[in-house]
């Protein structure tokens, strides 16, 4: 082959290839791929080689070379954004120069640019490999999956209640299939995932399974059940309600407590079946860490499996090495079109055939991480680009399919017909007065003069949205009603009282500057020279929720009804303690600062006791806790995720349940808080229509723009 001359760009000078060092030819060009998944390309194996300045280029497409040419010429702009070292700005630039004729016209090209390196070339290649080897990988489980699904087909329904049970309790028909499933998984020898709806009975599940093994000799060593904090106690009191038979020992306490259990099961775990801990308890401390990565463990139980849907974390991480041989996670939330979580669930699910290969699978998310946040910053989330890329959404629908045996879920409008009705009901509470006045006054602070958002960054943007929501909620959240000469004083006399630490009346002053109103109101009745300075029950109950309350409270407690009050702010839980002991109403509380330890002593005494209230904090209140004895359920502020308010929903409308449950959703009128609904309501919409969204940190700054948007005026709510 002779020499070609280029007239434009440097001069390239074309040869046959030659064969690489040791004889062998070019893997990048001769097509052949690697045996073993996962092996990096060396630097015989490139496709393009710029450490000669007489460099080797051949227009011959075969192997990766092709591969990599019809990426970079076909390719959209969110597609080549995961390249390595492919800006938004290097991928407009790309576009730009297409088509490329060939092999020989695109180097030229990239050559000529002064935006692009021929380095690129390879990280086509790189980004190719990955995806080849994850392509390659699901192939694998998909045969795998298939052979589970047929072993489940023909397996299930055999299995009654074990008799190691309290014979008084009774497995629900929809338990005992889920009891069927569980055990051909382990006949299979594969891990699962039990999706069942909230309030299905999971934990009564996974009891029944563990006492199955005991009782038929299969299991082989302790079983390890890791749960968040708030819910510790209830599997504590349903393992010992259901099956007492089984020796649990539970790893929590102060660190001198957990030592000394450390030190027990060095010894050995051949007395207990079961050790129930939390997230927290199995990561605090490298002793631990490595107590749990060493000790071999039959089954672990992951409830509330929602913290294993990121591999990218720490977290995922330390609880992967958790010794085990068998893997049941459990969750009450449906799997999303997320390629990030569903892998990440793959992965726990499926050890062996992951093994070694996280690399791959890490890299490609954080490529696509890097593209989201680029998008971000560049507030192109509205474009057409804004697609899911064509590979990653091939590979949501083979995980969805690979996944299907691994997971069991039902919803209890398919298998509780008996189950009391469920109704819903959104109530518009107008603000008060004052409260209107003063949200008017904020919007109208943040909403610059040229029409746009007041926000510098996205912090201030989230920083301005948390402030509308305070406001919708109650005023006291904020600080209004303490004026900075108000709280000059306070600050001169609080100095002075030997409990307070703060001794510089200037420092003490500027940092009741940044304190709300309530907060203020709350060191008012901590200290004696201050007390005249509390707020007065006109401003506690000066809300536009808490008006509609007094319209609500006393109609259903005349009528039997018990309440279940849930805020996501323990502030507003706080104001709301002053609030029901003004209307003289019987209430506890539960929310994130409470002992682990007094948090089962609460519930037991709500289920048991005449108390009208319990104020529960969202996120704590609403994972795992039984509490039927209610029948009402008011949530004061609606979450972001509306999954979080469902299983809020869920602590009484659940089995056990006997009477009709009423949700109540309060949103302030014509505040930000009807927007945040709206999101909420197209979210759940996502586990009916599959749409392929990518429902993370991106689409959330969307939605905070959007919602900015529309309270301030900007743009209609809808768009």
């Amino acid at each position: 082959m002779g020499v070609v001359r280029v007239t434009s760009g440097p001069t390239v000078i074309v040869r046959k290839p030659l064969a690489a060092k040791g004889g062998r030819a070019r893997r990048g060009s001769s097509g052949s791929e690697d045996d073993d998944y996962g092996v990096r390309k060396g630097k015989d194996d490139r496709v393009y080689d710029s450490d000669d300045s007489d460099n080797e280029i051949t227009d011959d497409l075969v192997g990766d070379k092709r591969k990599v040419f019809e990426f970079l010429n076909t390719s959209n702009m969110n597609e080549l954004s995961l390249l390595s070292g492919c800006s938004q700005k290097k991928a407009e630039a790309i576009i730009a120069l297409r088509p490329f004729k060939g092999w020989l016209d695109m180097v030229e090209k990239f050559n000529s640019s002064k935006a692009l390196s021929t380095e690129l070339l390879n990280s086509t290649q790189e980004l190719l490999s990955t995806r080849n080897n994850i392509q390659r990988l699901m192939k694998k489980c998909v045969g795998l999956a298939q052979q589970l699904e047929a072993a489940v087909a023909a397996g299930a329904g055999r299995l009654k209640q074990p008799s190691t049970l309290d014979p008084s309790l009774k497995l629900a028909p929809y338990q005992l299939v889920g009891l069927n499933w569980l055990a051909v998984l382990h006949k299979q020898g594969v891990s699962g995932i039990l999706a069942d709806e909230m309030g299905l009975g999971k934990t009564v599940q996974v009891i029944a399974f563990l006492a199955h093994l005991k009782e038929t000799g299969q299991a082989k060593g302790t079983h390890l059940i890791v749960v968040p904090a708030s819910t510790l106690d209830n599997w504590s009191g349903e393992l010992e309600r259901w099956c007492p038979s089984l020796r649990v020992s539970k790893y929590y306490g102060h660190p001198e407590e957990r030592r000394q259990l450390r030190v027990e099961y060095a010894r050995g775990l051949d007395s207990i079946d079961v050790v129930l801990t939390t997230y927290t308890m199995v990561s605090s401390c490298p002793e631990e860490r490595k107590m749990f990565r060493i000790t071999p463990m039959h089954y672990v139980i992951y409830d509330e499996a929602h913290m294993l849907k990121n591999m990218s974390t720490q977290r995922y991480d330390n609880l992967l090495k958790i010794k085990s041989k068998h893997r049941l996670l459990l969750t009450g939330t449906p799997l999303q079109n997320n390629l990030l979580e569903l892998m990440s669930l793959l992965c726990f699910v499926m050890p062996h055939m992951f093994s070694g290969k996280t690399d791959d699978l890490k890299s490609l998310f954080q490529k696509n991480s890097k593209v989201k946040a680029t998008k971000k910053t560049n507030g192109t989330n509205d474009s057409v680009e804004d697609e899911v890329p064509a590979f990653e959404q091939s590979q949501i629908t083979q995980a969805k399919r690979i996944m299907k045996p691994f997971v069991l879920r039902r919803l209890k409008r398919d298998v509780l017909q008996d189950l009391p009705k469920k109704t819903n009901h959104t109530e518009l509470c107008s603000m008060s007065e004052r409260q209107q006045n003063l949200y008017k006054n904020l919007i109208a602070g943040f909403s610059a003069k040229d029409g746009t958002i007041h926000a510098t960054t996205e912090q201030s943007g989230i920083s301005m949205m948390m402030d509308m929501r305070k406001l919708a909620n109650h005023p006291l959240l904020l600080r209004y009603h303490y004026d900075e000469a108000t709280v000059k004083k306070i600050a001169s006399q609080l100095v002075k009282e030997s409990g307070y630490k703060e001794k510089n009346e200037q420092y003490a002053f500027e940092d009741l500057l940044c304190l709300s109103d309530f907060q203020i109101h709350k060191l008012t009745l901590e200290y004696p020279s201050i007390r005249s300075y509390s707020l007065p029950d006109n401003l506690i109950l000066d809300s536009g929720k808490f008006q509609k309350l007094d319209e609500m409270l006393p109609r259903l407690q005349a009528d039997g009804h018990r309440v279940l009050v849930f805020s996501q702010f323990t502030m507003m839980l706080d104001i709301l303690e002053p609030y029901l002991a003004i209307r003289r109403y019987r209430f506890l509380r539960l929310d994130g600062s409470t002992a682990v330890t007094d948090r089962q002593d609460l519930i037991d005494q709500y289920n048991t006791e005449d108390i009208f209230v319990f104020l529960l904090s969202t996120r704590a209140g609403g994972l795992g806790i039984n509490l039927t004895a209610a029948d009402t359920v008011i949530i004061h502020d609606i979450d972001f995720n509306p999954y979080n308010d469902k299983q809020a929903e869920d602590r009484c409308h659940r089995m056990g349940q006997t009477r009709p449950v009423t949700i109540y959703r309060l949103l302030s009128s014509g505040t930000i808080e009807e927007g945040i609904y709206q999101v909420a309501q197209e979210k759940l919409n996502l586990e009916k229509h599959v749409t392929g969204a990518d429902e993370n940190e991106a689409t959330e700054q969307k939605n905070v723009v959007r919602l900015l948007s529309a309270a301030l005026g900007l743009t209609s709510p809808n768009k």
